[in-house]
């Protein structure tokens, strides 16, 4: 119940509102708004809905997210990878694409999207955000790029033909090749080229919505529908009407609910952090959670699709100025004005266009540079995202979700099972210890003392290959003294403390000597509890290295038996 205790009647933000902030507010949301609404237009499309469904996702989810998120820039409405989900789960359920239906079923998915993330807030499962590591996030948003790419090459075009898996898909672009509209081909590349001159040399420029109303007076001026130009079609004016959901539909739809509702709220939280201000409360996981929630859910009822906070709208909006969730608020308004007043005008919209800013907005999706980068730091990490990525293409996007997770949950375990284990010596001179290398020669190793240091928690999962790495060093170094610097562990389980016992007893048949350093006081208290603690005594478990050095100089200067060699 505490997420809904900090559900305030009126905002944060507005409590503590600066008059100053108002015009820049007011601009960024004007700003917004000219590449959100044409944006959202486009996103519609690319689930298979009517137009003017985007008009609902940018007003509605945007309104309920102002007045209860925890991010001032953050621009909910939609995007490119919660439309291509949404695409294949009502896709599947309403094949035939009747209008009807796929209102019912696209508010029951919405729904069910926004009752997961409210659901999630109450369980206060804000951390699940942490679980997709960032290279396999990289490697999926490039596979949304390349599906959706290729799901708006069609429209480029002006070919028809009926979709199915990425290759089908593909093979059937290619054949189609020699059907293509000139007209339609023409019109798609000069708004590339203008969305890219106009990202190029007026980047504060509204482009989408530029581009949106030039295609529009093109259409009408030179009655290019007469040339093969596919245009949107009648819009309804008006505002939104309440659509019930389906509740039948929703065993059907759950698993593609679950995907979206974890997708949206991904990309939420890492938009409103990555855009957040130093002087600015921190995005609260659990909040947002709670506010994409009943932005979904609200959303639902009035005809909008699953939405989300945008990466590049909410770039834009910050860019633009903005200081608070009225910016947002702002962006709302006039996407009713919209539906209200400017309807007919979406009539004349060019399938082709709206096709156009999809792949050049989607495409700012696949990263090479990420890539290159994650490559260059590591090498094993580079092929998660590459699964990830192949997982989406070749699988689908719910599966790609799936594909994602249990990769960095592989990746989560791996890492986990399979903590570092490495010798120490002593840089000459000083109380520093560091890795034995070859790079350096002279850093001082201690006869018959073998210094260990493993790094991370030792439990269950990983006791087995820590003894397996400690093995090996010990047959090498015909040390007499095993020291184990624990200074970089904080938590030992009970499998591996019954792990050390064993050794220790081994080591002590053998005439040899386990001595522990550097134990925190969490690791130390778990060590004094267990039967290891009377077997060591206090005398045998020490502050730091430096203490072990100077004990073990001491027995060497007494000539204790424990230090000579047999």
């Amino acid at each position: 119940m505490a997420t809904w205790r900090r559900v305030r009647i009126a905002p944060e933000w507005l409590f503590r509102y600066e008059k100053p902030w108002a015009r820049a507010d007011v601009l960024a949301g004007l700003t917004a708004a000219a590449v959100v609404i044409p944006k959202a237009l486009a996103y519609a499309t690319i689930a298979g809905l009517p137009v003017q469904v985007g008009l609902y996702t940018a007003c509605v989810p945007m309104l309920i997210y102002a007045f209860i998120g925890s991010s001032r820039p953050l621009s909910v409405s939609t995007t490119t990878t919660l439309a291509i989900l949404a695409a294949n789960a009502l896709g599947l359920i309403v094949p035939s694409g009747d209008p009807a239906m796929l209102a019912a079923a696209n508010a029951t998915l919405t729904l069910l999207v926004g009752a997961m993330l409210v659901a999630a807030a109450l369980l206060r499962l804000g951390f699940v955000a942490n679980f997709i590591s960032e290279p396999v996030l990289v490697g999926f948003k490039a596979g949304v790029a390349i599906v959706i790419v290729v799901d708006q090459l069609p429209k480029l075009f002006g070919i028809h033909f009926t979709k199915g898996s990425f290759f089908h898909n593909v093979g059937s672009f290619v054949a189609g090749l020699p059907h293509a509209s000139a007209s339609t081909v023409a019109l798609a590349f000069l708004t590339l080229a203008a969305l890219v001159l106009l990202e190029r040399f007026t980047p504060r420029a509204p482009a989408p919505l530029l581009v949106v109303a030039a295609a529009i007076i093109a259409v009408a001026a030179f009655g290019l529908r007469a040339h093969g130009v596919e245009t949107v079609g009648a819009v309804p004016a008006g505002l939104p009407s309440w659509t019930a959901p389906d509740l039948s539909l929703a065993r059907k739809l759950w698993p593609d609910a679950l995907g979206i509702a974890l997708m949206s709220f991904t990309e939420s939280i890492a938009a409103a952090r990555a855009f957040s201000r130093n002087d600015e409360p921190m995005p609260d996981a659990n909040r947002e959670l709670l506010a994409t929630g009943l932005a979904n859910a609200g959303g639902a009822l009035f005809g909008a699709m699953v939405a989300g906070g945008g990466t590049s709208q909410t770039a834009v909006n910050r860019q633009a100025g903005a200081r608070t969730q009225l910016a947002g608020i702002v962006t709302a308004i006039i996407a009713l004005a919209v539906m209200l007043m400017f309807a007919p005008l979406m009539a004349l919209m060019p399938h082709a266009t709206l096709a156009a800013v999809v792949v050049f907005y989607s495409v700012g999706l696949f990263s090479p540079a990420e890539f290159r980068a994650i490559l260059k730091v590591r090498g094993t990490e580079f092929v998660w995202a590459l699964t990830a990525c192949a997982g989406v293409v070749l699988l689908g996007t719910l599966e790609g979700i799936l594909v994602a997770i249990v990769v960095s949950l592989f990746a989560l375990a791996h890492q986990a099972s399979n903590p570092p284990v490495y010798a120490l010596r002593r840089i000459p001179g000083t109380n520093v210890f560091r890795r034995a290398s070859s790079r350096h020669p002279d850093d001082e190793a201690f006869p018959g003392l073998l210094l260990l240091r493993p790094e991370g928690r030792i439990f269950f999962a990983n006791a087995q290959r820590v003894a397996e790495q400690i093995r090996p060093l010990v047959r090498e170094s015909d040390a007499r003294i095993v020291v184990l610097d624990l200074s970089r562990v904080f938590d030992v389980e009970y499998t591996a403390l019954k792990m050390l016992i064993e050794a220790e007893q081994r080591f002590s048949a053998n005439g040899m000597a386990l001595w522990l350093a550097g134990l925190n006081p969490g690791v130390l208290a778990t060590v004094r509890r267990s039967p290891l603690a009377a077997t060591l005594g206090e005398a045998r478990m020490f502050y730091n290295l430096e203490h072990v050095a100077l004990k073990y100089q001491e027995l060497v200067a007494r000539g204790d038996a424990l230090v000579s060699r047999r």
